[in-house]
């Protein structure tokens, strides 16, 4: 009997590209553990993310504000372990990236080089324009 080679698509941002314009469905569910992104991994999920929510859910915190640079790069590269397939895109939790650009760009690399993830997730408006554009690249019009 021969084996069936099964072969596993990684998810990456070209095929979540192609998957948008192509009008294909793309799937995304939020995990902290290594053992509930097996499941989604295993499930199809196309992207997994690695929540600050993690703060209330995983540590019982009421808000996210208490999460820190060194337990979501813990969190992440858990899942980042436990997936062959997802796109992992880990949350820059509060305080790491709000001061200036340099401290944005130093927790991202944290965050790529420490967990092995594809991506990272930052929220605000013009007051983070700084952290998200550098201080060398173009500004935003």
């Amino acid at each position: 009997m021969s084996a069936v080679n099964k072969e596993i698509k990684r998810i990456t941002t070209h095929v979540l590209q192609k998957m948008k314009t192509d009008g294909e469905r793309i799937s995304m569910l939020t995990a902290y553990d290594f053992s509930m992104a097996r499941i989604f991994d295993d499930a199809g999920i196309d992207i997994l993310l690695v929540g600050d929510s993690a703060s209330n859910v995983m540590a019982g915190h009421e808000t996210t504000l208490p999460i820190t640079l060194d337990q979501m790069i813990y969190h992440a590269a858990s899942v980042v372990r436990a997936i062959k397939r997802s796109f992992v895109v880990v949350d820059l939790p509060f305080g790491s990236y709000q001061g200036n650009s340099k401290e944005a760009l130093n927790s991202t690399i944290r965050i790529m080089k420490e967990t092995g993830a594809h991506g990272v997730k930052i929220e605000g408006g013009e007051e983070i324009i700084e952290s998200v554009k550098g201080s060398s690249a173009p500004a935003f019009r």
